[in-house]
């Protein structure tokens, strides 16, 4: 009797779905260019604040509105001040950004109470994914002092579906930059505490589709880049006491290398708006506008090795509602 034919789909006609119901999601701001970069544009005379090589910097997001790739996200409107305003307005946001970075999922987590030592924290991660938080500068420059990031990040989040587990990447391990020795509870016992993963940001504009263009790179770095460790940023979460659950997110923060061509994000590639982005169309950026599409990717390769990708995350952005 013969076999039945096997009917293939392809792969574009897959519906995917966020891995997991994230319970908690924290982002960090783990990469010491962004932070530098960023700074400099606040605090010209001290760009690092004093903490920042001594404590992996986070903030707690929002677990709701985490969104899988591909989902499109609304301008959000929200209080904002110009610069030669005496009082606040409301309205869309002018300064739309994206960030490239990584998550963390975690597999195993704690008891509420129960610190994870540094040379356990990797046993507690499960996987790397891209991920896009989705920043409106105006709104968050605004709100942020004293508390930290609130309504300028919490209304989306995108989610790659694809989930790398850490041990598929461990052919791929690297050391990050060298770095000033942390606290004793920070140090680590093994110098690859990273992994060679480059990661990409593609912009396509409505222009680009509408005249069948293909989306073209702005950025490109590695996870390397990062000054702190998913290790480093786990063992801290957790050294209060604070309890991690299966399904949690820990984010890199903004991924950024040391030179030109390695932001990432906007409001480090155009510096705060006052140097246009120029794209191949003549189009010109200082932050996103309605039609944009960010597209994140990232791939780890080695000679000898198969090339492993993180596959994509994508958000297109709509008007104000």
């Amino acid at each position: 009797m013969a076999a039945a034919k096997s009917h293939l789909h392809p792969i574009e006609g897959a519906r995917f779905h966020k891995p997991v119901a994230v319970p908690n999601y924290t982002d960090f701001y783990a990469s010491i260019h962004h932070a530098t970069n960023v700074g400099r544009h606040f605090r010209p005379e001290q760009p690092l604040l004093a903490n920042y090589k001594w404590i992996p910097i986070g903030y707690h997001g929002r677990a709701s509105s985490l969104v899988i790739s591909g989902t499109t996200v609304a301008r959000p409107s929200g209080q904002t001040r110009l610069a030669e305003a005496q009082h606040p307005s409301f309205g869309p946001t002018r300064q739309l950004d994206f960030e490239l970075e990584l998550g963390a999922y975690i597999g195993t987590g704690n008891l509420l109470g129960s610190p994870i030592p540094i040379d356990e924290a990797e046993q507690h991660l499960f996987g790397l994914s891209l991920v896009n938080d989705w920043s409106a500068r105006d709104i968050q420059s605004w709100e942020y002092q004293p508390l930290g990031p609130f309504l300028g990040k919490s209304f989306a989040t995108s989610l790659s579906p694809w989930v790398i587990p850490i041990e598929a990447l461990a052919p791929y391990r690297t050391s990050l930059a060298p770095r000033a020795e942390p606290l004793p509870y920070l140090n680590e016992s093994t110098a690859d505490t990273s992994f060679d993963i480059t990661l990409e940001v593609l912009l396509s504009t409505s222009h680009m589709r509408e005249h069948n263009l293909p989306p073209t790179a702005i950025s490109t770095s590695n996870l390397s880049d990062l000054y702190w460790s998913f290790a480093q940023m786990l063992t801290h979460h957790t050294s209060n006491g604070c309890n991690l659950q299966p399904g949690d997110i820990l984010a890199s923060g903004t991924v950024s290398g040391p030179g030109p061509g390695s932001e990432g994000c906007l409001l480090e590639i155009t510096q705060r708006g006052t140097v246009p982005l120029q794209l191949p169309t003549g189009e010109l950026r200082e932050f996103l506008v309605d039609g944009d599409e960010i597209i994140l990717r990232g791939h780890c390769h080695r000679k000898g090795l198969p090339l492993i990708t993180l596959g994509e995350c994508r958000g297109a952005i709509l008007p104000a509602s």
